[in-house]
């Protein structure tokens, strides 16, 4: 049975997770770590866990004196990011067709809810569909070890995502049709043009973060 300690940390860890460290405004900025923890209603204690958590994977720096700084992101850090999702992304697709068992179904399902979304506005949800979709297709790979390090990165796909939605007027449509491609690449149950697809994706997002 977990303690009321990991409980709380485990709230402050989801929280900066899924909403702090997914929004791009708070890039280069510091946590208020009391803010924070009366916003989720837990001790300070509990959030200084899960930035401790956090530091160790490189999503915000402990600063003597200042607390937690989440760092912004230099071009190569994106260009490596979008690099590990293309290896791990690509390795999953061939994996997938090799048995039979792209979600096809099940990515298409989520593509359909991300055009749904008419609202400019929500870009976050927008971006949580892309990831799920991305990562649908990863767990799928049946490969507990490449889905954990994915799940990893999931903070800084939503973020970057959601970033490149506010850099590019045109990037909402293009995801779309990029990501139409990938589906339509697994079900013809082509492995190469599924890679050429998912690196096509992957590179333009890049592209459009560090353009200007």
């Amino acid at each position: 049975m977990r303690s009321g300690g990991d409980s709380g940390r485990d709230r402050a860890l989801a929280y900066l997770r899924e909403t702090v460290l997914s929004d791009p405004a708070v890039l280069g900025t510091f946590i208020n770590e009391q803010a924070l923890a009366t916003e989720i209603g837990v001790s300070r204690t509990p959030v200084r866990e899960a930035l401790l958590m956090l530091a160790a994977e490189g999503l915000v720096q402990l600063v003597p004196n200042r607390g937690a700084l989440v760092p912004t992101l230099p071009g190569r850090e994106i260009a490596e990011m979008m690099q590990a999702r293309g290896v791990i992304e690509c390795w999953a697709a061939t994996a997938c067709l090799a048995t039979d068992n792209a979600p096809v179904e099940e990515m298409n399902a989520l593509l359909r809810m991300q055009r749904a979304i008419s609202d400019v506005a929500e870009a976050k949800e927008f971006i949580e569909l892309d990831s799920q979709f991305h990562a649908l297709l990863v767990a799928s790979a049946d490969n507990s070890v490449l889905d954990r390090l994915y799940q990893s990165l999931r903070a800084r796909h939503v973020l970057l995502g959601v970033a490149a939605l506010e850099r590019s007027s045109n990037r909402r449509a293009e995801v779309l049709a990029e990501h139409q491609a990938i589906v339509d690449a697994l079900a013809r149950k082509d492995p190469d043009e599924a890679e050429a697809t998912i690196l096509r994706h992957l590179n333009t997002t890049a592209a459009v973060l560090m353009q200007g």
